[in-house]
């Protein structure tokens, strides 16, 4: 059995680093490595600093998803202090986190993910012409639109947090500003337009409440097919597309899923400090664990932190260290040694004693939503889903449904966000000032729109004594561990056909699933 070595970098559209390298035998990938080349220092540097600062710093790890850095870091630093949100704060902070979301599926979608679908490999499908009319990097009749409307949701960010990315209007105990009847009818506005622009018009060919009638695979492609509009929209012509080309039996991957869960009911979560737990059960959109052995709720204490295979000194813990820690010394790639080859730690979770290496991200999220219990009342409040799951039992894991869920969210959100933003009562209050500025331990959770985030903080008062940050491509992207177990993109690019080792776009495929 001939095997040959391959290696890619950078791999990623995301702006990461990643350097892969996987073995070939037979034409498939047999075993592979995913490094992070870039060091992350930021968390170092906010030890000894305000307590607010992780409000301004942490945001900066990232463009696409700094709303959800800042609601990550605004939960910790409540958690520790004890402090309530007022019922409006908690409406508004959801709003500009949806927005976040929503932003990012067509810029994902048809920036990184869908000029991958013009390779002239798939010139065999009869669909070819008509996705590289639609598809196409620069020409794209669809692309063009799409990515110059993706840019709406964001907008909305903008009126309700000041700016985005990078915005600053979150602080503990609430918003810096109250909304204006002006900013809530500016925003139902810009937002009911995207939704019949693209949404509706373009991706789905129907309005989405409509979409929203499908709870099955058999739903779905009966709804392909039920009208000339959807089967013609670039969602019907891309799930048509994609079945032909194989996409749905592309990187499977590890088969376990994580997501910390979003967007705390405004009700519910009013008044109520978050605490250490993150309050998993206040969450609309519900957090957990799904493995082989079914659905368990997330617990923040079962993860760590494994740098058997990073570059940074051992923590001691031969399973990996509690991410409230102090983040270990990072060390020389060039003096490290053979078997460490990135620079993100391997975060893992604990299920029944067993360390797991989930993935995480949109699908991760709507496995997790099949398991909340329907809402009773009309605006939905509760995120209960259960195509997606449905989906994922009938034909499991893969490119094409990690893909289908992150376009299926766009629809799932944008009908949350407005009922937000109905609901909103402009009378306030939208802060509480913390009474005490308590030294603690912090815990920040959410979902950014590749995934689950979470923030672990240990603040002395006033000041930061440790921070740690777990971002999506943490997970995603994770090395091995001292289990030698791979990480979740590791995982699904081992027993991938590569048809071109000069050119595998099959790898490629599954590392844009990843959105990396």
């Amino acid at each position: 059995m001939a095997t040959t070595e391959l290696s890619l970098s950078p791999l990623d559209r995301a702006g990461f680093g990643l350097d892969v390298r996987v073995t070939l035998a037979d034409g498939a990938v047999t075993d592979a490595w995913v490094g992070a080349t870039r060091y992350r220092g930021l968390e170092r540097a906010l030890a000894g600093r305000d307590a607010q600062a992780g409000l301004v710093v942490t945001p900066r790890l990232t463009g696409a998803a700094s709303g959800a850095q800042l609601q990550a870091a605004a939960l910790a630093l409540e958690a520790a202090w004890r402090a309530p949100v007022p019922a409006g704060a908690v409406a508004l902070r959801n709003i500009a986190q949806a927005m976040e979301l929503l932003q990012a599926v067509p810029r994902q979608f048809y920036g990184q993910f869908a000029p991958g679908l013009v390779h002239p490999r798939y010139a065999f499908s009869r669909l070819y012409d008509e996705i590289a009319k639609r598809f196409t990097p620069g020409s794209g009749r669809s692309a063009q639109p799409a990515l110059a409307l993706a840019g709406r949701p964001a907008e909305v960010y903008a009126l309700v947090g000041g700016q985005w990315p990078h915005s600053a209007f979150l602080i503990p105990g609430g918003l810096t500003g109250a909304p204006t009847l002006d900013t809530v009818t500016r925003a139902t506005a810009i937002l009911g337009g995207w939704q019949q622009q693209w949404l509706e018009k373009q991706l789905l060919g129907c309005s989405i409440d409509r979409w929203l009638a499908n709870e099955t695979w058999d739903d779905v492609v009966a709804w392909v097919n039920e009208a000339k509009a959807q089967f013609d929209s670039d969602l019907g012509l891309w799930i048509r597309y994609a079945l032909d080309i194989g996409l749905d039996h592309l990187g499977v991957g590890p088969g376990a899923f994580l997501a910390v869960g979003a967007f705390p009911d405004p009700l519910a979560a009013a008044g109520a400090p978050a605490g250490a737990d993150g309050r998993p059960d206040l969450l609309v959109t519900p957090g957990g664990v799904v493995t082989g052995d079914g659905w368990t709720p997330f617990d923040a204490v079962q993860v760590t932190l494994d740098v058997t295979h990073s570059f940074y000194e051992d923590s001691g813990d031969a399973g990996g260290g509690s991410p409230w820690a102090a983040a270990p010394e990072p060390l020389d790639p060039a003096a490290a040694g053979g078997d460490r080859y990135s620079f993100t730690p391997a975060p893992r979770y604990a299920v029944g004693g067993t360390r797991v290496a989930p993935e995480v991200g949109p699908l991760a999220r709507r496995l997790m939503a099949a398991q909340a219990v329907p809402a009773a009342d009309a605006l939905g409040s509760v995120d209960h889903d259960p195509l997606i799951a449905d989906i994922h039992a009938k034909k499991g894991p893969s490119v094409f449904l990690r893909q289908l869920a992150r376009l299926h969210e766009a629809v799932v959100y944008v009908r949350l966000a407005r009922s937000w933003l109905a609901g909103l009562d402009l009378h306030g209050p939208f802060y509480a000032a913390p009474e005490d500025h308590l030294p603690g331990r912090g815990y920040g959770a959410t979902e950014a729109p590749d995934g689950a985030l979470q923030h672990f903080a240990v603040y002395g008062g006033d000041t930061i004594s440790r921070y740690r940050v777990i971002t999506p491509a943490d997970w995603n992207a994770s090395p091995r561990d001292s289990a030698d177990v791979p990480g979740p993109l590791e995982q699904a690019l081992v027993g991938t056909p590569v048809i071109d080792p000069t050119d595998p776009v099959e790898l490629h495929h599954i590392a844009r699933s990843f959105a990396l």
